[in-house]
């Protein structure tokens, strides 16, 4: 493990050196994810100050809901980042180099060190999603814990569908769509999923488990959630990161090399 995580650091060492190397593009790139984060969150605040509720619930627990999307979503693109230039490493063969090293396959092609630049990001969406937190009436302890095992759970639901998107750029050597197809799908659950009908919601929750991923950990710090609902989060997610796996498996074997 002390070995993996030094990697993990020289990994990201090499990833912030390429980075300021583009020092225009990385200010543009990190003024729109300000821009956006802004622009979203005004576009709630001025919705909410006219209807006052969003699908049953207020301003507080709307923004809630939001701020957890965004700090799954910036821990995600934060962590996994190299899903992203995955595609150029098939095509090109890069991937038969990684193959061949002796530490795990993940380690490069899903991880591949932190972007910094999300980094940025996350700390003050951090201290909004504290303020407004404390802002719940009757705030429990036990709703504090169960978020955060659920928005863990959350996050491996992530990892799942980062794995997905690994496989079927094997597969198919496509990524570009497969992940803005993905992020498409999660920003469906910048508000509760409640705001959906049937059987859309249940989809969103439970087959494609965007639900679960992003509005569970938000609706039980709301105390919104039963055990067996938290019970069934979890089951969904474990069978969910087994899928991607066995899938991943699988096209490692159906994968071509350059040289076949």
């Amino acid at each position: 493990m002390k070995k993996l995580i030094k990697i993990f650091f020289l990994l990201t060492k090499t990833s912030i050196q390429s980075m300021l190397t583009h020092q225009i593009g990385v200010i543009t790139f990190l003024l729109g994810k300000i821009l956006r984060f802004i622009f979203y969150f005004s576009f709630l605040f001025f919705l909410l100050e006219k209807t006052k509720f969003l699908a049953g619930y207020n301003f507080n627990q709307a923004i809630i809901f939001f701020l957890t999307f965004n700090l799954i979503d910036i821990i995600s693109q934060m962590v996994f980042r190299e899903v992203y230039r995955f595609r150029q490493q098939v095509i090109s063969g890069s991937l038969d180099y990684y193959l061949t090293k002796p530490y795990p396959i993940f380690l490069k092609i899903l991880f591949g060190g932190f972007d910094v630049l999300d980094l940025i990001t996350l700390i003050p969406v951090l201290i909004l999603t504290a303020y407004f937190v404390f802002q719940i009436p009757n705030l429990l302890l036990i709703n504090i814990f169960l978020f955060f095992f659920l928005f863990i759970n959350g996050l491996l639901i992530s990892t799942g569908f980062h794995i997905l998107v690994l496989s079927s750029a094997v597969l198919t050597s496509e990524v570009d769509h497969s992940i803005m197809i993905f992020r498409d799908l999660s920003r469906m659950g910048a508000i509760s999923m409640d705001i959906y009908k049937e059987p859309l919601r249940s989809i969103l929750t439970f087959v494609i488990p965007i639900g679960i991923m992003i509005t569970y950990p938000a609706k039980a710090l709301l105390n919104l959630l039963n055990l067996q609902s938290i019970f069934i989060s979890f089951l969904i997610s474990f069978f969910f990161l087994f899928f991607s796996l066995k899938l991943w498996n699988l096209a490692l074997k159906k994968y071509q090399s350059v040289g076949n």
